[in-house]
């Protein structure tokens, strides 16, 4: 039986580590477009989702075409600024810079109604990692007319609830404002009072994540309350 001496060993294991580095490089650097492409489409699809309009990656630029008609990005005290692509905006980084600093995006939509729709954009944290979404407004700025939620692992059957149609249609009607008042949508468990018009049914089981849902939809929102009372201002 051939013995292999130590430098051999050492010297075939090093050539083995760099060739499978550079085809894993190769490979990542070759695919980054096509997950970029899908990550853009996700984006697209999730933000009709939240206006009642299905989409997939078949359809999602031409659904998103049609139906988002505008988009922008705002400071802290809801003044437009110039220069910086909604679309590209990452919530999560933003989240992590002091508020006067962040970049809030606003998306803008039409229904076939030809209702005008503010979408705002959701980050926050369930259970187990990052829970998100998108959130959209009729134009009284105070009725929510759709949301779509998602996370990264939240437990099947329980706090996985958040995405699916009968938790997130609860929301729909439900009114953020209670007359000057910013109060957000509570997320109550079956022994907790209802709000009249500001509160849904929370996930059995899933209590954390349902909670982990409402302070994200407080906490993401409250930051476009100057702007929200100054667009109502202006209806």
């Amino acid at each position: 039986m051939k013995r292999f001496s130590n430098r051999y060993i050492l010297i075939f294991s090093s050539v083995m580590v760099i060739i499978v580095a550079i085809i894993l490089s190769l490979a990542a650097t070759l695919l980054q477009p096509r997950q970029a492409r899908n990550l853009e489409l996700e984006k697209k699809k999730s933000i009709l989702e939240s206006i009642n309009v299905p989409a997939d990656f078949s359809n999602a630029d031409e659904l998103y075409a049609k139906y988002v008609t505008d988009s922008y990005v705002l400071d802290y005290r809801g003044e437009k600024k110039e220069g910086v692509d909604a679309f590209k905006v990452v919530l999560r980084i933003e989240q992590r810079k002091p508020l006067e600093q962040q970049n809030l995006p606003v998306f803008v939509a039409s229904n076939d109604k030809g209702e005008k729709l503010i979408i705002l954009p959701l980050e926050g944290k369930g259970l187990w990692g990052p829970i998100y979404g998108y959130i959209s407004f009729l134009p009284d700025l105070n009725t929510i007319y759709g949301v779509t939620f998602d996370h990264k692992g939240e437990t099947p059957g329980l706090g996985a609830e958040i995405n699916t149609h009968w938790f997130e249609s609860q929301f729909a009607g439900r009114k953020i404002f209670e007359g000057d008042r910013f109060v957000s949508v509570k997320v109550l468990k079956s022994n907790e009072k209802p709000v009249e018009n500001h509160s849904v049914d929370a996930i059995s089981g899933g209590t954390i994540t349902s909670k982990g849902l409402e302070a994200m939809l407080y906490d993401c929102i409250r930051k476009y309350e100057d702007f929200l009372k100054k667009m109502l201002n202006k209806i």
